[in-house]
């Protein structure tokens, strides 16, 4: 058959359906009360269309201010604000409304000498009545004596996960040769052509004019369409985009019902490209180094904030209290940005106010680090007096308590004595009737069954406990360890208070451990143990084993530790191909959150010890090497490094092995992260509910009753 049969025998089967339900619908249509209400006759499926436009679409030398859209039925216009875009940027927000059969768009900003303009629609438009989606449309006109056509497309990604980002702008600049090279263009020009993305990350930037261009993405906090702020997410790529055209062929399919199709035919169509953009999305990382604020939460401690990291802590000069080396112990963070300073000394830390110096290295206006020194002077957030309403509080519940508990032994006592006496006074009655004689009551006084309240004298409260946390001990990993942490810095280990045991048959025999201070962290120990598969343990704290800095003792603790045997793991090996000797691989759970994370130099990763579940992975490039994904940063065009992620879940079983080959550029990465874990998910695809089948058939079948 050829070509020209094919169409002769499908427009034959068109004209055959439209006949067909042409006449079903005439004869419904007399029982029919409203058209398009569900008791009243059929929906209305048909979407709105276009019938007028002012300027007319396509327009050129023209420089309108007010654009009118009018349809052939009653419409309704979603979300402009998010999903009307028109390019070029306007700085001067336009006015957009809807009203019966008309979508207006009136243009407040000053309109581009030889420029096309596009108002991208989307799929914002609907009618009234169904919601029918008219579908993707932009309106077209040109300032200039020429229609731009051509387009670019991709997606924008968080850099650091693969999340889709929706709602960032996405723009273009033109460029000759002599502007190849100047990287100052997304910080003192306005994008030119913009685009933004949907709830996929998909953006496209419609109406661009042959050329060369670079390609930016950027949240625009300000509405500069420029990066004009250090907390405005952008993205950049120093690839020159060439857009094109091309004319190719897909094939289309006509379809008999949601099952079946009819026929499928070749369609020729323009292809713009590029259409594979991918843009890698981030915040900078605070560079200019500034004291942040200060604080001091409680009376024994302050905290420090800087807005960025340094490699040297803070001089603290203290201005009214004694200054020594011991007077503080500090807690940081890695990169000190953060710092903690407890107080040891109660003298000190029961001032109301605390004046320090505080000399810093911080940024300049040439943008250097130089030495500054800051006057502080800290106040807790917690008075004096609400701490004595809180001691005061406390002491008088010990009381009660003390009270409560003291006259309920005394009862218990009293109550013991009577009991004896009755015993004694039964036996002696028993031996008198024994002996032949009359048993004689003894008259005694009455005793008063309680003493007063105020008899009970009550003693000073206990010292507080040094409240202790203890990671999970329950169903341990062999390769895990456990972690004792507390609230207050530690002073003191007594290693002497510590036992460790394991079960050996029924009986605890003692075994060798190793307990370690955390390193940059002075409330946390760690305990080690050559875990076995399978096994028992017991690890023992007498009481005050711990001793913090202000003389608060632990409680004596026992916990049984239960580590579970190698049956109820899974292994997993993984073998990695285009990777980089800098690549870490991170495993991660459901929720996208690490579980474990391993270096990968020759591309090899092994995870033993895993617990039956779902897997994902992640590879990200470790390019300064310090263990953690880095951000970018555009003064440097520094880009952020990269990261892959595997594009399956991985269900691992009880004693299975796993060997797990990952070719990390296998796919695009805007496909690469699973869905499941993926928390942006794609808009919800407008279409025609396709109802009226169903209520034909319904329809269909009342008749046949009927009759």
């Amino acid at each position: 058959m050829n070509l020209k049969q094919f169409n002769n025998k499908r427009n034959y089967r068109r004209e055959w359906n439209i006949l067909v339900c042409a006449v079903l619908f005439s004869s419904l249509l007399h029982s029919c009360a409203n058209i398009g209400t569900p008791d009243g006759g059929l929906y209305d499926e048909t979407p709105p269309k276009i019938v007028r436009t002012t300027p007319e679409y396509g327009s050129m030398n023209t420089n309108p201010k007010k654009i009118t859209l009018e349809f052939d039925e009653f419409i309704k216009l979603e979300n402009s604000y998010e999903n009307v875009v028109i390019s070029p940027p306007q700085f001067e927000a336009p006015e957009i409304e809807s009203s019966g059969k008309k979508v207006t768009v009136i243009l407040n900003d000053t309109l581009k000498p030889n420029f096309t303009y596009t108002i991208d629609f989307g799929n914002s438009i609907v009618d009234n009545n169904e919601g029918n989606p008219m579908g993707e449309y932009a309106f077209t006109f040109s300032t200039g004596d020429v229609i731009d056509t051509l387009q670019v497309s991709g997606h924008v990604l968080e850099a650091e996960n693969l999340e889709p980002i929706k709602g960032i702008l996405v723009g273009l600049y033109s460029i000759d040769s002599t502007m190849v090279a100047d990287d100052s263009l997304f910080q003192t020009r306005p994008l030119e052509r913009i685009g933004r993305t949907n709830g996929s990350g998909h953006f496209i930037i419609k109406g661009v004019a042959p050329g060369n261009y670079r390609i930016f993405a950027l949240n625009d906090q300000d509405q500069s369409y420029t990066y004009s702020q250090q907390s405005e997410k952008i993205a950049f790529t120093n690839q020159i985009i060439t857009p094109y055209s091309k004319y190719e062929t897909r094939m289309d399919t006509v379809w008999h019902d949601s099952i079946h199709y009819d026929s499928i035919f070749p369609v020729k169509y323009t292809h713009f490209y590029p259409d594979n953009i991918t843009l890698l999305a981030f915040t900078k990382k605070f560079s200019e180094r500034h004291l942040l604020k200060s604080e001091r939460p409680q009376f024994e401690k302050f905290t420090i904030y800087f807005t960025s990291p340094s490699d040297t802590l803070p001089l603290i000069t203290p201005l009214n209290f004694p200054n020594s080396d011991s007077v503080f112990v500090v807690e940081t963070v890695p990169t000190n940005d953060t710092i903690t300073y407890w107080i040891r000394d109660s003298l000190i830390y029961n001032l109301d106010t605390l004046a320090i110096q505080l000399d810093y290295y911080a940024t300049d206006t040439l943008k250097q680090l130089s030495l500054r020194t800051d006057t502080l002077e800290l106040t807790s957030k917690i008075s004096k007096e609400r701490l004595m309403r809180q001691r005061k509080q406390a002491e008088e519940e010990w009381a009660k308590e003390y009270k409560k508990r003291a006259k309920a032994e005394r009862r218990m006592k009293q109550a013991e004595e009577e009991r004896l006496e009755r015993e004694a006074e039964e036996e002696e009655r028993q031996k008198a009737e024994a002996e032949g004689r009359k048993y004689e009551r003894k008259k005694k006084e009455k005793k008063k069954r309680d003493k007063e309240e105020e008899d009970i004298i009550v003693p000073p409260m206990p010292p507080e406990i040094y409240e202790m946390k203890m990671s999970s001990t329950s169903g341990m990993a062999p390769d895990k360890n456990i972690d004792i942490s507390f609230e207050e810095p530690i002073e003191y280990l007594d290693t002497a208070k510590v036992h460790f045991t394991m079960k050996v048959d029924s009986l605890y025999m003692p075994a060798p451990y190793l307990i370690e201070p955390v390193e940059g962290k002075v409330n946390t120990y760690r305990f080690y143990a050559e875990w076995e598969p399978d096994s028992t343990y017991m690890l023992q704290l007498d009481s005050a084993a711990f001793i913090s800095i202000y003389g608060k003792a632990t409680e004596e603790t026992k916990r049984n530790i239960k580590v579970r045997g190698l049956n109820s793991f899974s292994t997993l090996f993984v073998k990695l191909t285009n990777s980089d000797p800098s690549a870490i691989v991170q495993l991660l759970n459901g929720q996208d959150k690490v579980i474990k994370s391993m270096p990968v130099p020759e591309g090899k990763a092994e995870f033993y010890f895993l617990a039956p579940s779902t897997y994902y992975m992640r590879v990200f490039f470790d390019r300064n090497g310090n263990g953690e994904w880095d951000t970018g940063e555009y003064e440097t065009l520094q880009q952020p490094e990269e990261v892959f992620y595997y594009p399956n879940a991985m269900q691992l079983k009880a004693q299975w092995d796993i060997t797990q080959t990952w070719n990390l550029k296998s796919k695009p990465l805007a496909e690469q992260k699973p869905e499941k874990i993926t928390k942006q998910k794609p808009d919800k695809v407008k279409q025609i509910q396709n109802r009226n089948a169903e209520k034909l058939a319904e329809m269909a079948k009342r008749k046949r009753k009927k009759s």
